[in-house]
């Protein structure tokens, strides 16, 4: 991998992409995915919002994608997308995005990442240094519950 670099608005629709081939990877079925399809969506706004993060290889090829919101507690972000190319899973693309993106909202005054995990991911996010919390309802899926972590900061 080459670079982590800022979304450009151009790019939305690549990385919505990424983030359906990557959540895709777990062998979710069409209906799973038609419902998530909301939620794996980026969109020029969010881009524009400058919380957006890309992985990119040497050649330039789109490898990962991640994005943080603010909540409304002070010091609260949401890890809104964390999404990595099937292809480059285990590469360490992951581990760098993800400690892009907590750089950049540290900058803003970040003291916590709360992160809703795919339970794929779980173990993921807990190699980085993420606790578990609980549990939440699916934002996509009508009675699914998801793990519920927390990333402190700083």
């Amino acid at each position: 991998m080459n670079a982590i670099r800022p979304a450009r608005a151009d790019e939305a629709g690549r990385l919505t992409d990424v983030c359906k081939r990557a959540k895709a990877h777990w062998g979710y079925d069409a209906d799973f995915m038609a419902a998530s399809a909301d939620a794996l969506t980026i969109t020029p706004a969010m881009i524009a919002r400058g919380r957006v993060l890309v992985a990119e290889s040497a050649q330039g090829e789109v490898l990962g994608v991640a994005t943080a919101v603010p909540l409304e507690a002070k010091g609260a972000f949401d890890l809104g997308h964390m999404f990595v190319e099937p292809r480059a899973i285990g590469t360490g693309v992951g581990r760098k995005l993800f400690l892009a993106i907590v750089a950049l909202i540290a900058a803003e005054g970040a003291k916590k990442l709360v992160i809703l995990a795919d339970p794929n991911a779980e173990a993921f996010y807990r190699r980085m240094g993420a606790k578990r919390v609980g549990d939440a309802p699916s934002e996509s899926i009508p009675g699914r519950r998801l793990p519920l972590l927390e990333f402190e900061i700083g």
